[in-house]
């Protein structure tokens, strides 16, 4: 199949898929007298996987480090590998997430803790203090702050 009619089927643009095959992620590809690139079938489940993977979190280098040439010739202990490695790479994100999250309720629930009576710019200084940073802020409002 052509490109146009590749990109349609994956829902890839062809820039996209011309961008793949300069990376070498798609590999079965024939060129006419004419210069046009013509698709196996089976590109189209190349795109799909390389389109999968991405989604979940996956780069262009690692996809094309697991992903044989040919489909049917899958290396095991390096996909498996590659898998629980981006497996352990999402709990880490994961963990950093939560407690960015935390650290931004908190944030949240002290900037809302505002005494009553107490100016804007005076609550910021007194948030910006349990935050440890006050005195740089105040410096650089001051103009005291040298780089």
């Amino acid at each position: 199949m052509k490109i146009g009619e590749l990109a349609k089927r994956s829902g890839l643009t062809p820039a996209t898929i011309r961008f793949y095959e300069s990376k070498g992620l798609i590999t079965a590809v024939d060129r006419k007298a004419n210069g046009y690139r013509e698709y196996p079938a089976e590109a189209l489940a190349v795109l799909s996987i390389i389109s999968n993977a991405q989604q979940t979190g996956f780069t262009l280098d690692e996809i094309k480090q697991v992903m044989p040439g040919n489909l049917s010739q899958w290396k095991h202990d390096e996909l498996i590998s590659a898998l629980t490695k981006k497996i352990a790479d999402i709990e880490s994100m994961q963990l950093r997430l939560a407690k960015s999250k935390s650290q931004l309720k908190k944030l949240i629930v002290m900037i809302e803790s505002k005494p009553d009576g107490l100016a804007c710019d005076d609550n910021a200084l007194r948030v910006m203090q349990s935050m440890g940073i006050a005195g740089a802020v105040q410096r650089i409002s001051l103009g005291q702050f040298k780089a």
